[in-house]
């Protein structure tokens, strides 16, 4: 099976990309989205970040992701603790959930692929990125923040330049028409790589 990794900065748009490939019938994993829910119903998990952070890791709600983003946000080790915690949990989700697909290729979206050395896992890897303003306006949009807050954000994340030049494939996330086309190029592309594999 081809796996195609999807990453991109924060508010470049990668749930509008992997929305589009789904919609060419490709199926779709969303790793930050399987971290959370695991952390929620993973005894294990529950327990060791409970450890990592203290009771307050937990609410009545389930995880506690205010006082969790608070901590990891002003202590770098801490988020690399957790990330040791979930991550090897979420590997193995993903394992389980790829022998299940039937697509011609997956595609696992992941915020952190080039940050945390992983580019290895996938076959290919396409980077969404954005203008500046346009990211930062969708993510106020979509998350009720400030500005600082999201510059913060974006200043400790790898720069757009530093993952195009790592990947294989770059869309421009401006209009959607534009984005569409080259998804549909870059379907295209991995369809004809799977083709001359089989020859």
């Amino acid at each position: 099976m081809i796996i195609v990794g999807l990453t991109g900065g924060i508010g470049s748009g990668k749930t509008t990309v992997a929305k589009m490939f789904s919609e060419l019938g490709i199926a779709i994993y969303i790793a930050d989205t399987e971290a959370k829910r695991l952390m929620d119903t993973s005894k294990v998990i529950k327990r060791k970040l409970i450890a990592l952070f203290g009771s307050d890791a937990y609410n009545a709600n389930g995880l506690n992701k205010t006082f969790i983003a608070s901590k990891i946000f002003h202590d770098k080790a801490y988020l690399e603790q957790m990330n040791a915690i979930v991550h090897p949990k979420v590997a193995m989700h993903f394992k389980r959930w790829l022998k299940k697909q039937t697509s011609p290729y997956v595609i696992k979206e992941a915020a952190i692929i080039f940050e945390h050395n992983m580019q290895s896992q996938y076959d290919s890897i396409i980077t969404v990125t954005a203008k500046k303003q346009d990211k930062i306006s969708r993510v106020i949009n979509r998350d009720d923040t400030s500005r600082d807050k999201i510059e913060a954000i974006m200043n400790n994340q790898m720069s757009d330049e530093e993952k195009i030049s790592k990947s294989d494939f770059v869309i421009v996330n401006d209009t959607l028409e534009h984005t569409k086309a080259q998804v549909l190029e870059i379907h295209r592309r991995i369809l004809k790589t799977i083709e001359k594999r089989k020859f």
